[in-house]
């Protein structure tokens, strides 16, 4: 340790608000150059590079093979493939000293698709599985919690192609399997949930979530059963809809009542027999959602089915400009008003009859209103936003439960969204081209450094699953300045390491405690003591990082103590 780059901290940096944060800073394992980037010292990367081992052995037990693409990739594969709008201001871009275009890869779907139509020629030569761990750099607006969300990264990033869905679902199974070992090898509890695909792209995909209270991610998960999904995905039970013969449409004037529980107020009717307008700019064009109202907008879905990148709610004026009345507006008899629109409805609109919507004037409502009568949505799409206690979707009956959680690793069904437009086929055993069945599986590596860290930790410092540990022992000197003490530390960290385990001697000129305070702090998994008194009785006290009590062991019998307190953290981490 007195060789070793970097230093500990007795306190957190102001701007470090969550455990893994704090800790990673205090404990050395990496240093922040600027908003969202760090370099990583020693100690730091010598967790990464074991969690790196982990991800490498799973992969290569996936069948995947590992290569290395690129981090400069022309733009021109971005807009031959379509995604160039979808990232948005995320991308870095620069131009070459040619005045070329030029992105640092966010992402190398692009790339592999180009690699496998230079490559892949025939039916023949599938299924092909490869991955690559290299950096990625995201443009991200605010970059937050140490690791959690970054501008350079570590990413493990997969891709497979297959002949058809059979062979793709193969495929897809053991990148799950993979994943679901990694996050038990590196002692981190994941839940697999479904999720939105985003600029990714794709037919589906699934998220692996690390439940955590810091977690930027909301997740519905349901108690009675398996069904899990990140809240901009999910699904719910909408319940038994309004219903009744379509009575006649009669206008009711409501003054002053301009929101949804007002209302229902005001004329005794259920949330759920009101409709709900909301006015949005989806890419700039004007868009009018309808939903039941007491349902609530789940703005990405509504994104997703208007095929836009960007929505938000329209300003008051942008409102009016439009010739809509806030509080008070709905489709009825608004034609030449929707004409530059889209109008969208959700899925409970159709459903329910004899609703309360706007009158689109101040003032007034009207009664029974009923989709396909009085009016008619161009889209009708699931727009709803799951909240805690709404009935799970697969009827079970129990109801959803909303958690927070940091999304660790996301596995897609990509389809042939890139193999199509970047022309990237094979020849069949039919002697036709045929376009492969992609996919793509992601790890952010830090991210899950992160983790680890916020699973295991206590006051103290860090508590690393041995897996993962920069080191197995932490061997402290007390009195290492004395001849017998320095010889005694020589022969401890030579056998230790001569079983195969790795130290971090701490040989520095420093009292005890501060040196007990840095083996809290660095939380190797064992630590194991050598001082004077121990001499004199001839052991050596051992313990281990999550126990109570040190324990003195005959320092014959060290090295054995050793393994039993690695192998049961070991066991528990998994």
């Amino acid at each position: 340790m007195s060789a070793l780059f970097g230093r500990t901290l007795r306190e957190a940096p102001a701007e470090a608000e969550t455990a893994n944060h704090q800790l990673l800073l205090r404990a050395g394992l990496a240093v922040q150059l600027a908003a969202g980037v760090y370099s990583y010292m020693p100690l730091g990367w010598r967790a990464l590079r074991k969690i790196e081992d982990i991800i490498r052995d799973e992969m290569d037990a996936a069948g995947a093979q590992e290569l290395l693409m690129p981090a400069i990739q022309p733009i021109e594969l971005w807009r031959e493939a379509g995604r160039l709008e979808a990232f948005g201001e995320t991308i870095f871009r620069f131009a070459d000293r040619r005045g070329r275009e030029q992105v640092l890869a966010p992402t190398h779907e692009e790339s592999v698709t180009d690699l496998f139509r230079k490559t892949v020629q025939s039916y023949r030569d599938l299924p092909r599985r490869v991955y690559q761990i290299q950096n990625k750099f995201r443009d991200e607006a605010r970059p937050r919690g140490g690791l959690i969300r970054v501008r350079q990264f570590i990413m493990k990033d997969a891709y497979t192609f297959d002949a058809d869905d059979e062979a793709f679902q193969a495929s897809y199974d053991a990148m799950d399997r993979a994943y679901t070992n990694i996050w038990r090898r590196v002692g981190v509890p994941a839940t697999r949930v479904q999720a939105d695909s985003g600029a990714i792209g794709g037919k589906s995909s699934h998220e692996f979530i690390f439940l955590t209270g810091i977690g930027e991610d909301t997740i519905a998960t349901c108690g009675a059963c398996d069904y899990a999904a990140n809240q901009e995905r999910a699904e719910f039970d909408r319940g038994a809809p309004a219903g009744g013969a379509p009575g006649p449409l009669t206008p009711v004037e409501t003054p002053g009542v301009t929101t949804i529980e007002a209302l229902a107020n005001f004329l005794d009717v259920p949330a759920a027999g009101t409709a709900k307008a909301g006015m949005y700019l989806a890419d700039g064009r004007p868009a009018f959602a309808v939903i039941r109202g007491d349902l609530e907008f789940n703005e990405l879905k509504l994104a997703n089915s208007l095929g836009a990148r960007e929505v938000r709610p329209m300003t008051d004026d942008e409102v009016a400009a439009e010739g809509w009345v806030a509080g008070y507006a709905s489709p009825v008899g608004l034609e030449d008003a929707l004409a530059n629109a889209t109008v969208i409805a959700d899925t409970s609109i159709p459903e329910a009859s004899n609703l309360v919507a706007g009158g689109n004037r101040a003032d007034l409502h009207l009664r029974n209103v009923n989709h396909g009568r009085d009016w008619r949505a161009d889209i009708v799409a699931d727009l709803g936003l799951a909240r805690a206690g709404d009935p799970c979707p697969t009827g079970c009956g129990a109801a959803l439960a909303l958690d927070r959680g940091i999304e660790l690793g996301h596995i897609f069904r990509l389809g042939t969204v890139f193999s199509e437009p970047m022309q990237a086929d094979f020849s069949g055993a039919d002697g036709e081209q045929h376009l492969p069945i992609m996919g793509s599986y992601g790890i952010g590596v830090e991210r899950l450094l992160a983790a680890v860290i916020e699973q295991n930790h206590d006051e103290h410092g860090i508590i690393w699953p041995p897996s993962v540990a920069p080191y197995d022992v932490h061997l402290v000197a007390i009195g290492f300045d004395r001849p017998e003490v320095a010889a005694a530390v020589a022969e401890t960290e030579a056998a230790l390491e001569a079983a195969g385990l790795s130290v971090l001697s701490d040989d520095r000129d420093e009292r005890p405690g501060v040196k007990f305070t840095d083996a809290d702090l660095l939380g190797m998994p064992v630590r194991v003591t050598v001082s004077p008194r121990n001499l004199k009785q001839d052991v050596v006290e051992v313990k281990a990082r999550a126990a109570a009590e040190a324990e003195s062991v005959p320092a014959s019998a060290l090295i054995d103590r050793v393994r039993a307190l690695l192998a049961a953290a070991g066991d528990g981490a998994s």
